[in-house]
This record gives structure tokens, sequence and C-alpha cells, in this order.
């Protein structure tokens, strides 16, 4: 298994971040052939999401769960800014991991997909995100 930690400035907004080229530069650099990819957020306040990037989704991903996960005071999860508590609700919508097949060295994505980190938490301006490679030979 190849496996590399990167990180991610997601910024003091809610953000769906693309992480489609990090992942592409680091199947090119391991010399991925065929397997699969897998994503890991070790955060108890992001997620990983497989979903076309700039039509629009990203921004109606991001209203959605502001519709979802209100950033208000219900949240018995309370520290820091105001709504917080929704933050640590996100990752059971959006998870905080992904497998992706990875064939002839690529990540076998639909068309329109990309990988992006999600983060609703403004409170955290930087994300790690693990890529690991599990060859299939």
């Amino acid at each position: 298994m190849n496996t590399e930690v990167i990180s991610v400035a997601t910024g003091s907004k809610e953000a769906v971040h693309d992480i489609t080229g990090e992942c592409l530069r680091f199947l090119r650099d391991i010399g991925a052939s065929d397997g699969l990819l897998s994503l890991f957020v070790p955060h108890a306040t992001a997620g990983i999401a497989l979903i076309e990037l700039g039509s629009g989704s990203d921004e109606d991903l991001l209203s959605a769960l502001r519709e979802l996960l209100p950033a208000d005071d219900r949240w018995v999860h309370a520290h820091g800014s105001r709504g917080h508590g929704r933050s640590h609700v996100m990752p059971a919508f959006v998870s905080p991991y992904a497998t992706i097949p990875v064939i002839g060295g690529k990540p076998a994505l639909g068309t329109w997909q990309s990988v992006a980190v999600v983060d609703l938490n403004v409170d955290n301006v930087v994300r790690k995100v693990r890529l690991s490679f599990i060859s299939g030979s």
C-alpha cells in the first residue's frame, strides 16, 4: 500500500474544495496501475464527496447542507462558532471517506465526477486528507 497525507486549505468559510488534481498527482507519482484509491479525512467535521464541480453543484450542495443543518443555536455540541455542532453531524451525510477504483493508473470517475473535501467548519482553515492506494496485484 502507498499512502500520503495532503493538506487542503479550505479557508474560514464553508467550502467544497476540489482535490481531484491531488489524487491524479498522487497516483502518477507512485506509478499506480490497477487497484483502489482510498481517501479519508481524519476530522470529525469534514467529508469527502464525489460530485460535479464548477457547474453550480458545489454551491447547491452547500445550500442543501445549510437547509438540512442550519448554523443556529439548536445544537447540543455548542463550542466554537455559532452552529458549530452541525459540522459534527455533517459527516453522517457526507462521509469522511471514499473508495475509487483505479484502472491504468487513473481513477475510474464518471465524466462529470470530481473528488472534493466538504467542510462546514469555519473554525478550522486547513484539513488533512489521507490518500492510500491499494494495488490489485
